[in-house]
């Protein structure tokens, strides 16, 4: 089951905001979330039944920090079509 807290966050960029002139939400999510699962959470959180959802898995870059190498947190992006004049308050810039 799929919850809100497996939202990460709201991606702003200036690509992510032109986007959301055409009424897509960039989401980022734990790696456990699917389309189903997130379009429930919009529609039990925000009251919005989302028209079509695209996911993108981003798997963590490689990075050395003081001679140790580690590895970054592997992300899920959702690239979230709403209906036309829905809009979520709490994401509002």
């Amino acid at each position: 089951m799929a919850d809100i807290t497996d939202i990460k966050s709201i991606i702003y960029t200036e690509k992510t905001l032109a986007m959301q002139e055409d009424n897509i939400v960039v989401v980022q999510t734990s790696t456990r979330m699917s389309k189903t699962g997130l379009k429930e959470v919009f529609r039990e959180y925000f009251g919005i039944i989302p028209i079509k959802i695209n996911s993108l898995n981003q798997s963590g870059k490689v990075k050395r920090f003081r001679g140790t190498i580690g590895k970054q947190n592997n992300t899920k992006k959702f690239y979230v079509k709403l209906p036309e004049g829905a809009q979520i308050e709490s994401l509002a810039v």
